[in-house]
């Protein structure tokens, strides 16, 4: 897990903007503070929540308390059983001007492939679409199950090559292709070379 600092550009001000460097907050307690506040939001016991993602409650009584490493796919399972974005479970908080440097931001492992995915930043309320880059290494594909109803998902590949899309219609994509598909469907995410990597924009409509 990457806890290293998101930098700004120092104090001071830029044609009229103040700017602040402000560190990212650790991903744990990023992710513990968004679980209880989008459980009370919806009205869920813990263990009425983790019934709902397919969790045992102690896994998620640990991650409200900030402990454990969750992968992707607990994430995703307890975002589809809130009704929020995934990027709503991870987003830090975000200062007036940010920068996210390669290899930074919080980063995100699947329990199943050599699949991580980084949140680079989550859009405003009334666009809500989300920004993330995926780095994969060739070897078992990783299979996603469908997100909120509506979702729709935006992809660009920057290097190597990816077998992505729906279950039944995967493509193939190569350095500069893009692709857009249901995310509210099961799909997949395969690399076909090493040092794969692509930037996602996932939409929620």
């Amino acid at each position: 897990m990457n806890t290293r600092p998101v930098f700004v550009k120092p104090n001071g001000t830029t044609e009229g903007v103040n700017v602040t460097q402000v560190p990212a907050a650790p991903i744990a307690a990023t992710i513990a503070t968004a679980l209880r506040r989008e459980r009370e939001r919806a009205q869920l016991s813990l263990t009425e929540l983790a019934r709902r993602a397919g969790i045992a409650k102690s896994t998620l009584s640990q991650l409200e308390a900030g402990l454990g490493n969750p992968s992707v796919e607990t994430l995703w399972a307890l975002a589809v059983a809130l009704e929020v974005p995934f990027s709503r479970l991870v987003e830090p908080p975000t200062p007036l001007v940010r920068v996210v440097r390669a290899g930074e931001g919080p980063r995100i492992p699947s329990d199943h492939a050599l699949f991580d995915a980084t949140l680079l930043s989550a859009g405003a309320p009334n666009a809500r679409r989300d920004v993330y880059v995926l780095e994969l290494e060739p070897g078992p594909a990783r299979s996603a199950q469908p997100h909120i109803t509506g979702s729709v998902e935006h992809l660009v590949v920057a290097r190597g090559r990816i077998r992505c899309g729906p279950v039944d219609a995967p493509v193939e994509l190569g350095p500069g292709d893009y692709a857009a598909f249901p995310g509210d469907v099961p799909h997949m995410y395969e690399a076909l070379e090493p040092g794969t990597w692509a930037v996602l924009v996932m939409e929620h409509r």
